[in-house]
């Protein structure tokens, strides 16, 4: 880290405090030297632990803050210094924490201490012993099961990974309305607001009125005589509406298929013929900032089956005229037998029985499908209770979309764990979503870099309490340490829980503790449940728990993880090619991962040629096909994804050969607007950063692109520039 450029802590003096923005920094300056006195024979963590918690404000200026976290790591060696150090007292209130502190000796022996401490063994345990951790963490969520598993775990001739719950049968949605042990039907199941509304009073949503709200339209649903088992599209933003639908869908037995809402016409075309959608809900419209955003119209152009169109706002569609066979939503609830409108049998099902067809965000051209069971929620929901500590009377907020993995993710991670689903039906990026967290109570909030960027250059958090905040969680894309410094500091110094994983696992690979000491832009633990591996240069597992960086592979026996793939071969994907380990062939996931000397773990992006943009995986090879179509006077492109200096989302850039003579800087200007044009058509998110003129691409013996060579170079450039 950058902190040796930075004062040590003992040589910081108020006049430094009063030019970093301090309003009273003789005061400030006296109690950095009391934290100083007070902890500074413990280590720099924890005269950082004195100063957030006890000295620095969320009014405090972000320059002061960085000042200090610096000041103390000045000189030190390590590259992942702690932001945020659990205290015991706490830590023993957390999920992990109580369980530990009711039955340590009986799950870890004689070598149990406390749940800081012993978290490492208890992460041992989860691992060497799955009938009895994921038993107890379903006694803890309070699942219910129609049949019982005969077990939790046996060997499989088909999946590498096993078996997991064989014989057991449930629906998902189901467990997800009922009463969980300390919560009862009355109490809130999604509080939400309207964008332009900031001002008005919360609304909410118990837990009966959701089941009721749900079996309407699971009625509905079984009004339309579809074939059970039928997959049913959504493609809508994610609000109380687009829950309750999921909700009913999986709880009828029929298949939910999820689209984002940002999808154009074609992209939401082929996820439809993949799925073999036989409906989609929608809305006439996306209200956003003010704006009117068409997604009807999107539906038609993409010839989907049946739509239900629900209104953005008021009672009625804005749309002037459905296509034949399509419903308005009030006709759609019209069809709904109302004298058991407020009451469904649930439709039980075999716990690898498809509940959602979730898509990869296409590094190949054609987005991978990806089935969730049953069983996936229930994993999605373990993270939760685990790493991010949500608890029975939690608000949980993340703002998202069904159409990717994180909208699935938090209706499980919330409700099966007896919290509330916070949502709020507006732009994230703005002061009005700040208001909302304060209001709504938050107390684990979930984001994406990008989003904490904005908040951070816009300062629309000023001014709103966010201290109800236990935890963050971020994932999606590679995390920024300033960012999240500054994002810790609004509420009081709360911990990031890093999370990565992917659509195919139904939650993470890697993750954080609220047991663990959590360091920026790091992760402390593997998940619950998962043994993750790096690979040396020839493909090999570097010893576990070793220093080292190089591709990741995962244990294949990872609850929850996917079995099939509805348009590729799921063993080809994953496990062809792949090495064993104590006789069990490892999972490909194809990141770059480095394991720090203090046992954190760094993301390095993809192993092979795939990027993250915004959050997004797409690979080089299909933003080169666009853009070499460009302009006649490009020869070949190749598309790289720069690391930003000081950390960050990588940033999109084009190396460009030219057939004759290089054009001038605005001409390459007007290239990359050229280039951002085309590429909207892939993904409108999707921005090329910069665009770099080279003779020719460095190539292999094979011939083909080094494009790791060009990354570096690109790298190196930024870097020599500070």
């Amino acid at each position: 880290m950058a902190a040796t450029a930075n004062k040590p802590l003992a040589a910081i003096t108020a006049d430094d405090l009063a030019a970093a923005g301090a309003t009273e920094p003789a005061a400030l300056h006296s109690a950095v030297r009391g934290a100083v006195d007070a902890a500074s024979a413990r280590g720099p963590a924890a005269v950082w632990g004195e100063l957030s918690r006890g000295v620095l404000r969320p009014g405090v200026p972000f320059a002061v803050h960085r000042m200090l976290y610096y000041g103390c790591y000045a000189g030190s060696p390590s590259a992942t210094p702690p932001a945020w150090t659990p205290d015991p007292d706490e830590a023993a209130l957390t999920n992990v924490g109580r369980v530990l502190e009711a039955r340590g000796s009986e799950i870890i022996g004689q070598a149990y201490k406390d749940p800081v401490t012993s978290f490492r063994d208890f992460h041992k345990f989860s691992n060497e012993n799955p009938e009895a951790y994921w038993k107890m963490v379903f006694e803890e969520m309070g699942i219910t099961f129609s049949v019982e598993p005969s077990c939790i775990l046996r060997d499989s001739d088909v999946d590498p990974g096993g078996e997991w719950l064989p014989g057991a049968v449930l629906n998902a949605a189901a467990n997800c309305l009922t009463a969980k042990p300390g919560r009862t039907s009355s109490d809130v199941a999604i509080v939400w607001r309207d964008e332009g509304k900031d001002s008005e009073p919360l609304n909410f949503v118990t837990v009966e009125e959701l089941r009721k709200k749900v079996s309407l339209v699971a009625n509905a649903l079984d009004a339309l005589n579809l074939v059970k088992g039928s997959a049913i599209a959504i493609d809508m933003p994610m609000n109380v509406n687009a829950v309750v639908i999921y909700l009913a869908i999986v709880l009828a037995g029929y298949i939910v298929v999820s689209i984002a809402d940002s999808f154009a016409a074609p992209a939401i075309s082929m996820r439809l013929k993949i799925s073999e959608a036989k409906a989609i809900f929608t809305q006439d419209c996306i209200l956003r900032d003010d704006k009117e955003l068409p997604l009807y119209s999107r539906i038609v152009e993409a010839k989907a089956p049946m739509a239900i169109v629900i209104p953005a706002r008021g009672t009625s569609t804005s749309v002037k005229g459905l296509r034949t066979d399509d419903l308005s939503w009030e006709d759609f609830l019209g069809r709904a037998d109302h004298t058991k409108a407020n009451i469904y049998t649930t439709v039980e099902q075999p716990a690898y029985q498809f509940s959602n067809i979730l898509f990869s965000s296409g590094t190949t051209g054609e987005p991978k499908a990806i089935p969730w069971t049953h069983l996936t929620p229930l994993k999605a929901a373990a993270d939760g209770w685990c790493h991010m500590d949500i608890r029975k009377g939690d608000v949980v907020a993340w703002p998202t979309n069904l159409g990717w993995m994180m909208g699935p993710w938090l209706v499980y991670a919330s409700l099966l764990n007896g919290a509330s689903m916070a949502l709020y039906n507006g732009s994230p990026n703005s002061s009005g979503f700040a208001k909302f967290v304060q209001d709504a109570k938050v107390t684990m909030l979930g984001v994406v870099p990008s989003i904490v960027r904005t908040w951070k250059s816009t300062d629309c958090t000023a001014g709103f309490d966010w201290s109800t905040i236990r935890c963050f969680s971020s994932t999606g894309e590679a995390s920024s340490v300033d960012d999240y410094l500054w994002l810790m500091g609004r509420a009081c110094y709360k911990p990031v829980i890093e999370y990565c994983g992917g659509t195919e696992i139904g939650g993470g690979f890697i993750t954080g503790s609220l047991l663990q000491p959590q360091a920026l832009s790091a992760f402390s633990t593997p998940a619950m449940g998962c043994n993750l591996f790096i690979l040396d240069s020839i493909g090999n597992p570097l010893p576990q728990d070793s220093a080292g960086i190089g591709e990741l592979a995962l244990d294949p026996t990872l609850f929850g993880s996917s079995t099939t793939l509805l348009n590729a071969d799921h063993h080809e994907v994953y496990f062809s090619g792949m090495p064993e380990w104590n006789g069990k062939v490892l999972r490909r996931h194809g990141d770059e991962f480095e394991r720090t000397t203090e046992g954190y773990y760094r993301a390095h992006g993809r192993a092979d040629d795939t990027m993250n943009l915004g959050g997004i995986k797409v690979s080089s090879i299909e933003i080169e096909r666009i853009c070499n179509r460009v302009n006649d006077a490009i020869l070949e492109t190749a598309a790289i994804g720069v690391p930003p200096v000081g950390g960050g989302p990588e940033q999109l850039t084009i190396a460009v050969v030219f057939k004759d003579q290089s054009p001038q800087a605005e001409d390459l200007n007007q290239l990359k607007l050229m280039f951002n044009s085309a590429l909207k058509k892939l993904n409108p998110l999707f921005k090329v950063s910069s665009v770099v003129v080279v003779s020719s691409l460095p190539r292999t013996a094979s011939n083909k692109v080094m494009r790791r060579v060009l990354r570096k170079e690109f790298t190196q450039a930024k870097h020599s520039k500070i």
